[in-house]
């Protein structure tokens, strides 16, 4: 059994970054990953290290399942998991960690329960959960460390309430998170540190308002956010490290733009980023170190394109990534240090496939 110093080693992994990294460092290289649901295949891009413009990987993009609508990679790098809606399964993969190519894992794909929409990998790879939104399940699996190959946890699938929309795990891999759209509540779970198996905390689930479509967790595993369908706004909570427990955050929700759906964080916990459906743009906002209150960045929110749909910030804290379903892009951003402002990459929108739903970034070191 790890224990949970060994699940933060994992999330340090995962993040890869301190506060004082500011660059990719020499010989590392970064690589981003969108799940192109109408197209059922996955772009893949080196990201330039000094600009964040993006270059197609070769061979991309590569086969998916039916109406693929998440993608994860596991926190040494080395395998990428593709939730598939429309083939209730998921797409395994083997990551070159030399250029970012994908290669089909023996024994993919792997059955889920009804129309699976969202990945999450705990922090030390062993464990992966996905959201199955129309089954109202979690399904569970163990990771084999050497090949990747996914493996159902006993007593998977595990109940997780109506239309589940987004599964998350605390940065210690002790509690996982799930948004239950059209319910108005999330869903939490202690993990199993031996076996994964998921269990309902007593006070679960706890309630939220309107359409409860995403979660993001700061990376010191104290704060929680998340996106609300049809609401202008995102609601926040603080975290009881010991328990799990939710309590609504003073000053929750806090205003964002129309129909924020994606919420991503920067490595260090300074910012938050909120992909606006409707509004066609992105909040950014400053997190208060001590609270986990949401401040508006000067200049917020900031253009994307038709319909953004995920946000994702890159390892290096550098740059930052929207998916924008309606226009069949990404537009990428640098980000201010200091502010948190966000400023359009030159070339920036990058064309990827039909109707892209989800963005991954990872960093390779060679």
């Amino acid at each position: 059994m790890k224990n949970v110093l060994g699940r933060l080693i994992g999330l340090g992994l995962l993040v890869f970054i301190c506060a004082a990294c500011e660059t990719t460092k020499k010989g590392e290289f970064e690589v981003l990953y969108v799940a192109n649901s109408g197209s059922n295949d996955v772009s893949a891009f080196s990201i330039d290290p000094d600009t964040g413009a993006l270059s197609a990987v070769s061979g991309s993009p590569f086969a998916a399942g039916s109406n693929p609508q998440a993608v994860a990679v596991d926190p040494s790098f080395k395998f990428a998991y593709v939730a598939n809606a429309g083939s209730n399964n998921i797409s395994a993969f083997t990551v070159d960690q030399a250029t970012g190519e994908l290669t089909a894992i023996a024994g993919s794909p792997y059955a889920t329960g009804g129309y699976p929409v969202s990945i999450a990998i705990e922090p030390a790879g062993e464990f992966a959960y996905v959201a199955n939104y129309l089954s109202g399940t979690i399904s569970a699996f163990t990771i084999d460390q050497a090949t990747g190959a996914l493996t159902a946890i006993s007593g998977s699938p595990f109940a997780a309430g109506s239309f589940p929309r987004s599964v998350v795990v605390h940065p210690t891999g002790q509690f996982a998170y799930v948004a239950n759209s059209y319910a108005g509540y999330i869903s939490a779970f202690t993990i199993d540190q031996a076996t994964g198996a998921l269990t309902a905390m007593g006070s679960s689930p706890f309630p939220t308002e309107a359409i409860p479509v995403s979660i993001a967790i700061d990376p010191t595993g104290v704060f929680a956010y998340l996106g609300n369908d049809e609401t202008r706004n995102v609601y926040a909570f603080t975290i009881d490290t010991a328990t799990g427990v939710l309590t609504p955050m003073a000053g929750s929700p806090f205003g964002a733009d129309n129909v924020p759906v994606s919420i991503a964080i920067d490595p260090e916990g300074k910012f938050a980023y909120v992909a606006n459906w409707y509004a066609g743009n992105v909040s950014a906002f400053a997190i208060d170190a001590d609270t986990g209150a949401l401040t508006a960045v000067t200049g917020s929110p900031f253009a994307a394109g038709e319909y953004p749909i995920s946000v994702a910030v890159d390892p290096s804290g550098l740059f930052a990534y929207v998916v924008n379903y309606g226009s069949d892009d990404v537009s990428a951003f640098t980000i201010n240090a200091y502010t948190g402002a966000l400023t359009a990459v030159g070339g920036s929108p990058f064309a990827v496939g039909d109707e892209p739903r989800s963005v991954a970034v990872i960093r390779f070191a060679q």
